[in-house]
């Protein structure tokens, strides 16, 4: 049953993200099967709530969706509990958990960012909207730092952890604002856009590119603050895992520094990493894990100012 679980795994991550997959390879093999194993449930979940087939297809919030969600609680307590569930993304997650001891905190705080949006209210500030990317990132990393050794209790690694994945949502709000707008959602601050003269609205009216392109730079140069903190968190982690998380987080930068760079004409197509980057990204983090880990990080220590889960 184990070896089919983790099978099941790797067919959701080879399908369902590259680059995901392709970080997860610098892995030690304990910490990738165990990756692989949290990414086939979160992949699940987010289908299962968006009505789609490995992020693929049309977002379907309608349809019962909080049906959906409770039937994803369930099984999620169920899988926490140490009970079987006879469906293989729950039993994965069962296994890192036990195998991990994380604790069921951070599972559920997924499973809420799933009800953010399914109750979807308007993003009104930054701390609105870094608070719905902790729940659908930023937990997601404090699982992964789990699962790459780092302790339940050691919060200011886990804050760190927490700050990378706040960046890569943050880069993928801004890859994907005009795609969003379509589907009649805007996750950008409404107070951002009113200091462009923009509103929820009328943001993606294709008059208002450069005004909207500002407000996506804020958000970008946001995303790398958050990226800089999280480099703080790297000493903590043994060397191919720090290989791992800074080719991560250099191949997901890589998508919000296209988009700030290119100028407003980036939101008229879904800016991305190709292969050829995504592995000068992989070599060059190599070094850097290593300076990084035994020398030391050179951007400011001090959290201050930046959002932070409540650990308590």
């Amino acid at each position: 049953m184990e070896d089919l679980l983790l099978q099941h795994a790797q067919e959701a991550i080879a399908k369902g993200s590259k680059s995901f997959a392709l970080a997860s390879r610098l892995f030690d093999g304990a910490t990738r099967d165990r990756a692989t194993l949290l990414y086939a449930w979160c992949r699940h979940c987010d289908d299962v709530i968006d009505d789609q087939v490995l992020g693929e297809g049309h977002h379907d919030w309608g349809g019962r969706p909080s049906e959906r969600l409770a039937l994803l609680r369930d099984l999620t307590d169920k899988a926490l509990s140490g009970e079987p569930t006879g469906e293989p993304a729950f039993d994965a997650l069962s296994r890192v958990a036990r195998e991990t001891e994380m604790p069921a905190r951070y599972a559920h705080d997924l499973l809420e960012g799933f009800r953010m949006d399914v109750e979807w209210q308007p993003v009104a500030t930054a701390d609105d909207l870094l608070r719905y990317c902790y729940h659908v990132a930023g937990c997601v990393g404090v699982m992964m730092a789990i699962v790459m050794g780092v302790a339940p209790s050691d919060h200011a690694t886990l804050a760190r952890a927490s700050d990378l994945g706040l960046s890569f949502q943050l880069n993928n709000i801004a890859r994907d604002v005009a795609e969003d707008a379509a589907r009649g959602r805007c996750y950008l601050p409404s107070d951002w856009l009113a200091d462009a003269g923009l509103t929820p609205e009328t943001h993606a009216d294709p008059a208002n590119r450069e005004a909207l392109h500002r407000v996506v730079t804020r958000l970008v140069d946001l995303a790398e603050c958050y990226e800089a903190s999280a480099a703080h968190g790297v000493p903590a982690l043994r060397n191919r895992q720090a290989w791992a998380v800074l080719s991560a987080a250099h191949i997901y930068g890589d998508i919000g520094r296209k988009v700030r760079g290119k100028g407003p004409q980036a939101l008229e197509s879904r800016a991305y990493t190709r292969r050829r980057d995504k592995l000068i990204a992989v070599a060059l983090a190599a070094p850097e894990a290593l300076w990084k880990r035994n020398v030391g990080v050179s951007t400011p220590t001090d959290r201050s100012g930046l959002w932070t889960p409540d650990f308590d």
